[in-house]
């Protein structure tokens, strides 16, 4: 039996143009790498890259690559996604990728498409999407020099805010589990 292989495309989606001005100026860094809009979810980045694929190489490409094309990972925080594609033709999905210029509507900005990495397993590219998470935000909290951006402050208090309401959904479940066990 053969094994089907696949490469993991690790994309950064970067935002040339803010998309709303803010009171306080923040750095380009921070600015480039704005979270996507809720509006844009993994579904519709595998339906670009679809017609991205047919239009570039059209149905030849397009048979090639669908069979093995999935959206491993999608972060609208980070604006990252780990793209899962079969090994003999990831350089189609990575030239469609390249080629995107435009997030579709209902979002419809103007957005740059970076392939950062291809890797083998799924695991290496886990490890570079955190290494690069943790990098951009130790470069944000330099930036003011403090050690704290209001935006920093935000995303750490929201971040606690969701362990805090996963600790109890698990204590719920814990609950609920040891009463059935009593009942019986």
């Amino acid at each position: 039996m053969v094994r089907v292989k696949f490469r993991y495309l690790i994309a950064d989606f970067l935002y040339p143009e803010p998309a709303a001005k803010s009171k306080t100026q923040l750095p380009d860094l921070v600015q480039i790498h704005a979270p996507t809009p809720d509006a844009f979810h993994a579904g519709t980045l595998v339906r670009l890259i679809r017609d991205g694929v047919t239009e570039l190489y059209g149905e030849y490409g397009m048979g090639m690559v669908s069979a093995g094309l999935k959206v491993n990972y999608w972060s609208p925080a980070t604006s990252t996604a780990i793209v899962r594609c079969p090994r003999d033709h990831y350089e189609m999905v990575w030239a469609a990728l390249t080629y995107i210029t435009r997030l579709p509507n209902p979002v419809d900005l103007p957005v740059v498409v970076r392939v950062t990495r291809v890797s083998g397993t799924i695991k290496k590219a886990e490890e570079e999407v955190i290494r690069r998470s943790q990098h951009i935000i130790r470069r944000a909290r330099a930036w003011e020099g403090s050690g704290e951006l209001p935006m920093m402050q935000s995303v750490e208090k929201a971040a606690e805010r969701e362990r805090k309401s996963e600790n109890e959904v698990l204590a719920q479940v814990d609950d609920g589990s040891e009463d059935e066990d009593m009942s019986e």
